[in-house]
């Protein structure tokens, strides 16, 4: 399915390419099922190895975990599971930085074998970043080297050999990160050629032929990134001298990585210059926050303060509390923090809302709105894109239909790029 689409993109009506959810909350996914239902589409939804390995990463889930409940969450969507594809993120010793690189090495052997086995079809190979004892800088042999005994890691695990790769070693920080956004540049081509040639090289070593032929895509920065208060936007020119060298390589597509919060007009160049895969993880999650901050301003305005779920004081609490996801990435004073960890584009919230306390206040909250009608007057004041929509009979009058409907207007631009009507 997701070779299809990539092979018939510039067939007239056929897509023009596929966007990624990188997510692993349960009502984002359920969100991007939404969406690719509305568009009878296919759904690529993404692990990454920080959220889910076989140590369990931070959601506590393994790859066949992660598969069980998007499985589930199929079946409470009504969503077909032929149109759903799996996929792994940086899969690679990301998880393990800290550790020297052979140790590193042999545990992202382990997971890259668990996505495998556990039936993910699309496999992200990132040994892009160095290990405690390699040079600041890694050598591209040495990451093609790593890459490719990933991928036999992953051939060896899997008995059907239909894993789908994507290589590249220009990879964005996950999530967004203002260093990035300060020596960002577009993927020079010969960097782009040399990365192929490498991986190609390191593949045949190794046997891979068969393997390499199933190398989709190369992950290239075709000038796009963001960080916690603005967007570095996408201009197709810059990315010319790339698509030219594309063209020279069928059938490979790029993929581009943190897409988020671009403008819709951006998400229709990029697929039309080639960067037919869209990874989209922050941008969706922010749109949940976005809403449930709001249906939390609803519930003070028609609650009693005591009976509160005190979501944004619960969420604010447990992150102080607990700062290792966000206090090496937002800096400055005391007040500047905490205006990004509530707010902040790359919305390092995300890794607290499986937290027990934040949990149980999201529940509460739905609870108590739901013992009360809200307001269309208060929809209108704090959820002004679901108001119209609710007036219309398009949206129920409940807080878990208002979230979803919030969080799937996340995906709609990207939806319309790649599956224009």
């Amino acid at each position: 399915m997701l070779l299809d689409i990539l092979k018939n993109r510039k067939v007239p009506g056929s897509p023009k390419g596929i966007y990624s959810v990188c997510t692993a909350h349960p009502f984002a996914i359920r969100a991007a099922m939404r969406q690719a239902k509305s568009d009878s589409s296919p759904l690529l939804i993404e692990a990454t190895s920080n959220q889910v390995n076989q140590f369990g990463g931070y959601t506590g889930m393994r790859p066949a975990d992660f598969r069980r409940l998007v499985e589930g969450l199929a079946a409470t969507e009504k969503f077909p599971i032929d149109h759903l594809i799996l996929g792994g993120d940086h899969l690679g010793p990301n998880p393990w930085q800290h550790e020297p690189a052979d140790r590193a090495m042999v545990f992202a052997e382990e997971l890259i074998a668990e996505y495998a086995k556990a039936g993910f079809n699309k496999l992200h190979l990132d040994a892009s970043m160095p290990c405690s004892d390699d040079p600041a800088d890694l050598a591209a042999e040495v990451v093609a080297a790593r890459s490719a005994r990933l991928c036999a890691a992953a051939e060896k695990a899997s008995d059907k050999k239909e894993s789908l790769y994507v290589i590249g070693t220009e990879v964005p920080p996950p999530g967004g990160a203002k260093e990035a956004m300060e020596s960002m540049h577009v993927t020079r081509v010969n960097d782009a050629e040399e990365t192929l040639q490498l991986h190609r090289q390191a593949f045949r070593e190794r046997g891979l032929d068969g393997a390499l032929e199933r190398v989709i895509a190369i992950v290239v920065q075709p000038g796009v990134e963001f960080n916690h208060d603005s967007v570095y936007e996408y201009r197709s020119e810059d990315s010319q001298a790339l698509q030219g060298w594309l063209e020279q390589h069928p059938p490979l597509v790029f993929e581009a990585h943190s897409t988020d919060y671009q403008r819709p007009q951006a998400y229709r160049e990029l697929v039309n210059d080639g960067f037919a895969i869209l990874k989209v993880g922050p941008a969706v999650t922010f749109a949940m926050r976005e809403a449930l901050f709001a249906l939390a301003e609803i519930e003070h305005q028609i609650i009693d303060q005591a009976s509160q779920s005190q979501l944004m004081e619960t969420v604010e609490r447990v992150m102080v509390s607990s700062p290792a996801n966000w206090k090496g990435h937002y800096h400055g004073g005391p007040e500047v923090q905490r205006l990004h960890r509530m707010f902040s584009y790359s919305d390092r919230i995300r890794y607290y809302w499986n937290e027990p306390e934040v949990r149980e206040s999201v529940n509460r909250l739905l609870v108590n709105l739901r013992m009360h009608n809200i307001p269309e007057t208060l929809l209108s004041a704090y959820m002004r894109e679901q108001y119209h929509p609710l007036r219309e009979g398009l949206v129920a009058n409940d807080p878990l239909e208002l979230m979803l409907h919030a969080t799937q207007q996340a995906l709609r631009p990207y939806a319309e790029a790649c599956f224009p009507i």
